[in-house]
């Protein structure tokens, strides 16, 4: 079974050595957003008045996202998904990375930074960069140098990167504003039904505003 969206994710956020290149929370929220894109793209969960619902509650074959839509479909308030991604972000880095551990994609190595401070960091189980994940970076690759249709998956995940300011790091080299005016001309094309595309974009709107207040909340700690 390919990976999901969290996955592909995930593996894109940290390089080979296992260091995260989004920031935290950043990249809790983008795994859960990551889950939710791939439920609204298996036809599993809409967006109705800016609330997520249950389109349908069956399985998607992915136990983690099983889980997730089986957490939703429990609750019987309607929820914005903001006040989703919050606790689905609930031991969701952990379970995804011992997954890729267990299939040898990764590696855990423990170490401690000035021999003091102990450090757990999940790696490239080869040191280079992993086979799926150079298979998802040439994908997200052809899209933005393409000038055709793109895959509604594929449209989603650059939608996702963008909104948690990743886009620069995985398409160094560019200009800015020619890369930023690619991936919108990607999110407004028409690779999917106007519903699930507009559900789509208010995911990751919401998810690009969640870790952009992380972010500044951050540097405004560090800063007094």
């Amino acid at each position: 079974m390919r990976n999901g969206l969290a996955d592909d994710f995930l593996l894109l956020a940290l390089d080979d050595r296992g260091t995260n290149l989004v920031g935290d929370p950043g990249l809790d929220y983008g795994l859960a957003g990551a889950l939710l894109l791939d439920l609204v793209l298996a036809g599993r969960l809409d967006l109705a008045d800016s609330r997520v619902v249950v389109a349908d509650p069956a399985p998607v074959g992915d136990p983690v996202a099983d889980a997730a839509l089986d957490r939703i479909a429990a609750d019987t308030k309607p929820r914005k998904p903001d006040a989703w991604i919050q606790p689905l972000t609930d031991g969701l880095r952990a379970r995804l990375l011992e997954r890729q551990v267990e299939a040898g994609v990764l590696r855990v190595e423990r170490d401690k930074v000035l021999w003091v401070f102990p450090r757990t960091r999940y790696s490239s189980a080869t040191g280079a960069e992993p086979a799926v994940e150079t298979a998802v970076r040439r994908e997200l690759t052809d899209a933005v140098d393409g000038t055709g249709a793109v895959p509604a998956r594929t449209a989603a995940l650059l939608g996702l990167v963008q909104a948690v300011g990743l886009a620069g790091k995985l398409f160094p080299g560019r200009d800015g504003k020619a890369l930023k005016a690619r991936l919108d001309e990607i999110a407004e094309g028409n690779w999917a039904a106007d519903a699930v595309r507009e559900s789509i974009a208010q995911l990751q709107a919401m998810i690009g505003s969640m870790a952009a207040v992380s972010v500044a909340t951050m540097v405004a700690t560090n800063g007094n």
